[in-house]
């Protein structure tokens, strides 16, 4: 499902508007982001703190940083996009990491974010559910004491610039059904009316705003 996320993340972020323009990818793990940030025309700069994932990374042409997302060692204003997928549900605080999400991000640029939202159906779906599920997320992978909060992400958000609008996600109800046959190696993710669960949120710093 990682694969498919990272698909669902690199429509949001949209085509680079110019040569050499960077996408920060927080929490980047092995470089799933990369093909979608290079056809999309981007540099690809990856946070993250397990060296071993890094050196996957790496070897998918991502820059490779090693960092903490709550202090990145990175410039303010130097990105295009920043990407943080799948990472704020394992975050202890998520201020930080909301507030250097925004520092890096030039005015103008663009915000994404899919997460987990702070909810008892988020935790019998993704936890009690989705880790029981073959070839989905390991038995204890998610702490759902700290799944997202929505509102607190999106004032946070405001705080440092950014009006986020979010949306309910989901895996295609057919995709997933071929997928767990055997015969589709990929399923799409798909809008759904509900952001209670698996949520994305994205949008644009404004012009003016200095962190």
């Amino acid at each position: 499902m990682l694969h498919w996320l990272a698909s669902a993340r690199a429509e949001l972020a949209g085509p680079a508007s110019r040569p050499g323009a960077l996408l920060v990818d927080l929490g980047c793990g092995g470089g799933l982001l990369a093909p979608h940030a290079a056809r999309l025309g981007y540099r690809h700069v990856g946070v993250d703190l397990t060296r071993s994932a890094l050196a996957v990374a790496s070897s998918h042409a991502v820059r490779a940083v090693r960092a903490d997302v709550g202090s990145l060692p990175l410039a303010s204003g130097c990105a295009q996009v920043v990407c943080a997928g799948e990472i704020l549900e394992h975050v202890v605080d998520l201020d930080p990491v909301v507030s250097e999400a925004c520092r890096v991000l030039e005015p103008g640029g663009r915000l994404v974010i899919d997460t987990i939202a702070a909810t008892r159906l988020a935790t019998l779906i993704a936890v009690r559910i989705g880790e029981r599920v073959p070839g989905s997320a390991p038995p204890g992978l998610h702490d759902p004491g700290l799944f997202v909060d929505r509102a607190r992400l999106l004032a946070l958000a405001w705080e440092h610039g950014v009006a986020l609008q979010m949306r309910g996600i989901r895996p295609s109800v057919r995709d997933t059904l071929t997928w767990l046959s055997g015969s589709r190696t990929e399923a799409r993710m798909v809008p759904t009316w509900t952001t209670a669960v698996l949520f994305q949120a994205w949008g644009t710093k404004a012009a003016a705003h200095q962190d």
